[in-house]
């Protein structure tokens, strides 16, 4: 590349490392904030919390970069055109289609590195998430169970416990599960402890009583006890056997899913639609970076405006990615409509690099300016200002 070619390279990644991280970082605090609750009612440390929230990091990223390089390109462009360096490099005979390669350099960064994360990061970091969560939730009867307090472990599911002693010593136990809809179990126990096996975690029980509420029968069942073991594998799975779901799933797992696999059998067009999602992930910096140039990218003198020309950008942009994701959601049940993606964003570079080949300025018709103007006038002679000419 020449002097003005790096220039431009570094000035776009630049620019796209500080909005995607800048948006990023917003996005990510929004999404953390709904997990605050692992601190609080579940007696996580903040670590735990940093580390649990951060692996959604990379399936943002994913959606945010060709956002963020659409941005960081209009931000070159108008710091070009402000300086008038545009018009200086088109008069010394550099095309607008020649100006696009740094941009495009910069765009195949981009687009490699939304690949890696769409075929590896993202998914890695949505599994380690569910193992994480499944490992946190095996674990929570020794971390999320705090005395004096209704913790609701489940849906159905209620424990309280009055106090803590040394050596894992649990002290008022109370519990109420529901997860059977044809009984009611209500425990009283002076005192328990954890016990871990392969199998899961049991509460061990000790003098209490166990109070049945059988559906059809009007009397519950009342049993004293010296010891019970209360059972809560079904409801911790010990971080181990996670069922992965589609996002979890590297890009070769989704190319070719075992003949087995029960996800894939119940669910063939989620996995085609997110298939499709991954191969497009990488086409749409692209796009984005050629929609964005044809608008900007030529050269105007200091009195013609840009602002027509950034507004289309944007509303081109967000049009088409709003047509992607309908289009995903669509090829759920129809693979014709992953086709429809395909050939729309095919048609988008296509027309984009029309317009940049051939130099084309795209302006607001006078038509519309005149009504703008005129509308202008009104509202000025309506505020009693008099309209400039």
């Amino acid at each position: 590349m020449g002097s003005i070619d790096r220039y431009i390279f570094r000035t776009t990644l630049a620019s796209f490392a500080v909005v995607l991280v800048s948006l990023t970082g917003v996005i990510w605090i929004t999404q953390a904030l709904r997990g605050i609750d692992l601190m609080t009612s579940q007696g996580q440390t903040i670590l735990t919390f940093l580390g649990v929230t951060s692996l959604v990091i990379p399936a943002l990223v994913l959606i945010i970069s060709p956002i963020a390089l659409m941005i960081a390109i209009s931000h070159t462009l108008n710091k070009l055109a402000t300086d008038s360096e545009i018009i200086v490099m088109n008069a010394a005979g550099l095309s607008p289609l020649r100006l696009f390669h740094p941009f495009l350099l910069a765009t195949l960064v981009v687009a490699l590195l939304v690949a890696f994360i769409a075929s590896y990061l993202a998914p890695d970091g949505m599994r380690r998430l569910k193992q994480w969560d499944a490992e946190i939730t095996a674990d929570v009867l020794a971390n999320i169970l705090q005395p004096g307090r209704f913790a609701q472990l489940d849906q159905n599911l209620t424990i309280r416990i009055r106090e803590r002693q040394p050596g894992g010593l649990l002290v008022g136990i109370f519990i109420d599960d529901r997860r059977d809809p044809k009984e009611r179990i209500s425990i009283v126990a002076d005192h328990g402890t954890i016990i871990k096996n392969e199998g899961g975690s049991i509460l061990v029980l000790e003098d209490g009583n166990l109070e049945r509420f059988e559906a059809g029968k009007r009397d519950p069942a009342l049993v004293a006890f010296g010891r019970y073991g209360f059972d809560m594998s079904k409801f911790s799975n010990q971080g181990h056997d996670v069922a992965l779901g589609i996002r979890e799933r590297y890009l070769w797992e989704l190319l070719s899913p075992s003949a087995g696999d029960p996800v894939y059998l119940q669910l063939p067009g989620q996995f085609r639609a997110e298939l499709h999602d991954r191969f497009m992930a990488p086409i749409y910096p692209f796009t984005f970076a050629a929609l964005t140039f044809a608008f900007l990218g030529a050269p105007r003198t200091t009195r013609q405006s840009r602002n027509f020309s950034v507004g289309g950008a944007i509303l081109a942009v967000f049009g088409l990615r709003m047509a992607g994701f309908a289009c995903s959601v669509m090829a759920v049940k129809s693979p014709l409509a992953a086709l429809a993606q395909y050939l729309m964003l095919a048609a988008a570079i296509g027309a984009s690099f029309w317009i940049i080949v051939g130099g084309i300025v795209i302006e607001p018709p006078a038509a519309l300016m005149e009504a703008i103007n005129k509308s202008n006038a009104r509202l000025l002679r309506l505020f009693g200002r008099p309209a400039t000419a």
